[in-house]
């Protein structure tokens, strides 16, 4: 298109070194960081080679870059970890060159692949993911679209280090000045809530937080009857929010929503705002008949309005549906949360400011039940606790609770939300479930009813549009997954065996110090014929 050769014209004009080297033929991918260009170079042996130029956008910060390309030179070039050719810069623009890799588009192939041709891509991705990790590196951003894989030459190459970070022990040196700039900040957060419907709602604090906590008063008698929540995003870095809108996400917009944004609000209703944290020591009342809304109310006037809090009232919308200005006011808690929504950790989502490796390992996991469920992307919430709220409707809530206090986050849920069974949930979700030919002496897997399945609705409805919505649910499943399957047409997803569970288990376990690392996985009983 006409955008796109005014966008080489540019690339060529910024870097004027590329125009004797590389001819651009087109743009292949774009993101909010970097632009990516096919190009071909010409040899002194007179052959030209395909050649992916990735231009950075000239804001990115000059540590970041250099890390990025020490990345790549370390630790690339092997393994599925995609190497670098060359680099040119020119001012404040930068163009790292890579090998071109042709690669297939992963929704396009997502229900075409065969059980096998997915056991050889966690295998290969297991190769990279123990790569970096080898060197310290945390990639960050673990997703299809950055695992490129060509089908028929059965190649893989783990790309984009632009959000990478660098473990305390990370042989990586650019990584290490961003790492400890990472660890700064020491506020405990607040108590931020989301409603997962029909009367469900989650809420993260940090553990300090409850034991300063004095006993809670009773809770507005109009603030009871708010059963759903709307809750903003905080300031925090850009993130890759772009998906494919198609019918395969198991959670989307259209089925799971937060609390509509048109319900009326009256004089003594509290809208919850997110991603402000509390200094427990100074913590204040704000008189209850204040009122505060996200719509009328803006952060600073917040903050001025907890200045003139009485000294001698402690907060009390600890596990309530509401938070105070008092808590609006206080200090962020600084942690990590980069990454594309839908793959972030458990720990990520609730802003621990210590992480390893093992949200790769997460990221790998949530790659792993897209392909065994037939489902991309298989998580899409529009904010970091609705996404808490999804994983809790999949690994149940009293284990979020469980592992969140591992690692020093107390989550809040008023209802007990359910673990499901892997293998039912993904053979359902697939359309192969009551197809499966299942090993003698196998006990069968127990079922998941359409209530289990994760539906909010966008305002509170009666019982029998909430059973429509199940409905909806339910035959949305049945159109994506053929109903009469073929032997022949199965590819192996008849005998997915027990151990393919067992390791996505291992791999979405919700506590990191004990979540499953690559080194391990590859030595995974589900990949001994892959060794072999």
């Amino acid at each position: 298109t006409a955008g796109i050769k005014k966008d080489i014209e540019k690339l060529y004009e910024a870097v004027p070194q590329l125009v004797n080297v590389f001819k651009i033929k087109e743009k292949i991918g774009e993101g909010t960081f970097s632009s990516v260009y096919l190009a071909t170079a010409k040899l002194h042996t007179g052959h030209e080679e395909k050649m992916a130029l990735k231009h950075l956008i000239p804001t990115s910060h000059p540590l970041r870059i250099a890390a990025e390309l020490q990345c790549l030179t370390v630790a690339g070039g092997q393994d599925n970890v995609m190497g670098v050719k060359y680099c040119f810069r020119k001012n404040d623009h930068v163009v790292i060159v890579m090998p071109y890799l042709e690669h297939e588009s992963f929704l396009d192939i997502l229900n075409s692949l065969s059980f096998e041709e997915v056991r050889e891509y966690m295998f290969n991705l297991f190769k990279a993911l123990r790569r970096i990790h080898h060197f310290g590196i945390v990639h960050r951003d673990v997703k299809p679209s950055n695992f490129l894989y060509n089908r028929r030459l059965k190649e893989y190459a783990l790309v984009d280090f632009g959000l990478a970070q660098g473990t305390p022990d990370t042989k990586i040196e650019l990584l290490k000045t961003a790492h400890s700039e990472g660890q700064q900040g020491s506020c405990l957060q607040n108590n931020p809530t989301v409603a997962l419907g029909n009367g469900v709602s989650v809420s993260v604090t940090a553990p300090k937080q409850i034991a300063q906590q004095s006993a809670s008063k009773a809770a507005d008698k109009t603030s009871s009857s708010l059963s759903k929540i709307q809750i903003k995003q905080g300031r925090g870095g850009k993130e890759d929010s772009v998906h494919h809108f198609v019918q395969r996400s198991v959670f989307g917009e259209r089925n799971f929503n937060v609390y509509s944004s048109t319900h009326q609000e009256n004089s003594s209703t509290k809208l919850i705002k997110q991603s402000k944290m509390i200094d427990v020591s100074s913590r204040k009342l704000v008189t209850k008949k204040k009122i505060i809304s996200t719509k009328a109310v803006s952060n600073g006037a917040a903050r001025k309005a907890a200045s003139g809090c009485p000294s001698s009232l402690t907060c009390d919308c600890y596990a309530t549906d509401r938070v105070c200005s008092v808590c609006l006011s206080r200090c962020q808690q600084v942690a990590p949360r980069a990454g594309t929504p839908g793959f972030r950790a458990p720990e990520v989502l609730t802003k621990c400011p210590t992480q390893t490796t093992a949200i790769d390992m997460w990221s790998a996991g949530i790659v792993f039940l897209s392909l065994l469920s037939g489902r991309y992307p298989f998580y899409k919430a529009s904010d970091d606790l609705t996404a808490l709220a999804q994983i809790m409707t999949v690994r149940g809530s009293r284990e979020t609770i469980q592992a969140a206090k591992t690692f020093g986050k107390s989550v809040l849920c008023t209802q007990v939300v359910p673990a499901q069974n892997l293998r039912t949930l993904c053979e359902k979700l697939r359309g192969t479930n009551s197809s499966c030919k299942r090993s003698q002496g196998e006990v069968p897997s127990k079922s998941v009813n359409d209530s289990a399945l994760p539906v909010v609705v966008d305002k509170p409805c009666a019982p029998e549009a909430l059973g429509k919505q199940i409905q909806h649910l339910k035959s949305f499943q049945e159109g994506n997954g053929a109903l009469e399957i073929k032997a022949t047409d199965l590819k192996g997803w008849d005998q997915v065996p027990d151990e393919a569970y067992d390791l996505l288990d291992k791999l979405l376990d919700l506590n990191p110090a004990t979540r499953i690392t690559a080194k391990e996985a590859l030595l995974h009983p589900f990949f001994k014929d892959v060794r072999l």
